[in-house]
């Protein structure tokens, strides 16, 4: 059995991916008029449909919300992805987290996310 080892970990916005995918999706295209792959084509088309932002402003949304105190990577590209608009939305988010997070701190982010949905 070949064992394959993780080069390389990034945490990706689902806007990357949908940048990234296209890249390939045209890279591929001038290579050769071959058709993409079923799971390459439900791939992009999930992240074109459920992507709501630019690969740029998702970036800098993570960033700004990584600048919170109680703010892990994982839960800033997940709150990215969601564009949560109530308490309710983001403590859902934060349901799996080890602590609990304030009213306050929540229209915090809130606030931050508001300002790109």
């Amino acid at each position: 059995m070949i064992v394959k080892e993780v080069v390389n970990e990034e945490l990706l916005t689902l806007a990357e991916v949908k940048e990234m995918l296209t890249q390939i999706m045209e890279e591929r295209r001038e290579e050769s008029d071959e058709e993409q792959v079923y799971e390459f084509r439900k791939a992009l088309n999930h992240a074109e449909i459920f992507s709501k932002l630019s690969a740029n402003d998702a970036k800098e949304l993570v960033s700004k919300l990584l600048e919170f105190e109680k703010m892990r990577p994982a839960v800033a590209v997940r709150i990215t992805d969601i564009l949560p608009q109530s308490r309710d939305e983001l403590r859902s988010i934060y349901a799996k987290e080890k602590f609990t997070i304030k009213d306050d701190e929540l229209d915090a982010i809130l606030d931050v996310v508001r300002q790109y949905a």
